[in-house]
């Protein structure tokens, strides 16, 4: 099968990774592949800057994705997770197209476009799919198509496309509905982006002193009925009526916390290193 070099399918180990996330099905390019290949995705791998809280670099080369997500049983950010995602699809014969986003999470200020998602033309028509949004991120593709709403576990997602914009390049709003209203998550436009882009982007992200990621750690996990979150000290579990349980998460804790709850075992010395992260 033929696959687009940018996105290296032909150097993906397909078997290792469909092990990786349980998934036993259809190799076929087809809606349903997609959304079950999307949703395994999601369920096996988790949302987390880890790396950048040990002080090692984010690395982006589909080795290392592999290595680090494949074979070592850890997570990633939208970068790491979209880009050995798209290399399974790229490899399974998708069409796919890299796109860039601006996280608004609720506000309308406009922040940097570094947010990475991805667009898969099936049959005609074009569908969003992204695995590295964190705990409020789709759990199904989306088709790309203004007034769109869907329905996925206990959460309902929808699709604007805004008119008139302060930016050219924000025409398309991704949005959940929280109890109270629609709550924005991302705009993105549709020119097309490649890894060579997101190597630019998460450069930033995983140095600047203004990232959300540089300065505490984030991990997150998205289910059909609630959402994961360790942020900073504070673990909370989210359910769609909008209750919210907290509570501050000690440095002895974080092993065990991250190995019941987030499926991420870490090696002795880097549970070290995030506990001193920790304390500080």
């Amino acid at each position: 099968m033929t696959t687009n070099a940018a996105w290296g399918g032909d150097q993906l180990d397909l078997e290792a990774y469909l092990a990786r996330i349980g998934y036993e099905g259809d190799r076929r390019p087809t809606l349903e592949t997609l959304r079950a290949l999307h949703a395994a995705h999601l369920s096996s791998i988790p949302f987390e800057n880890l790396e950048i809280v040990v002080g090692r670099p984010v690395l982006l080369d589909l080795e290392s994705l592999q290595a680090k997500m494949v074979e070592q049983g850890r997570g990633g950010y939208c970068y790491e997770q979209n880009l050995l995602y798209a290399a399974a699809l790229d490899r399974l014969g998708f069409r796919i197209s890299g796109l860039c986003a601006r996280t608004r999470m609720g506000e309308r200020r406009i922040r940097p476009a570094t947010h990475a998602l991805l667009k898969v033309e099936l049959d005609g028509a074009d569908w969003i799919t992204d695995v590295g949004f964190g705990a409020e991120g789709l759990l199904e593709p989306l088709p790309l198509r203004d007034g769109v709403e869907s329905h996925q576990g206990e959460w309902t997602f929808g699709l604007v496309h805004e008119k008139e914009t302060e930016t050219a390049s924000e025409a398309w709003v991704l949005r959940t509905r929280h109890v109270d209203d629609w709550f924005d998550l991302y705009a993105f436009g549709t020119e097309r982006r490649f890894p060579v882009d997101y190597a630019v982007f998460n450069h930033y992200i995983s140095t600047h002193p203004r990232s959300p990621f540089t300065g505490q750690m984030v991990v997150q996990r998205p289910s059909r009925d609630l959402r994961s979150t360790l942020i900073g000290r504070e673990y909370a579990v989210t359910r769609p009526d909008g209750t919210r349980e907290a509570r501050e998460v000690s440095p002895q804790e974080l092993p065990d916390l991250l190995a019941t709850e987030f499926d991420i075992t870490l090696s002795a010395a880097d549970a070290q290193a995030l506990a001193m992260f920790h304390e500080r």
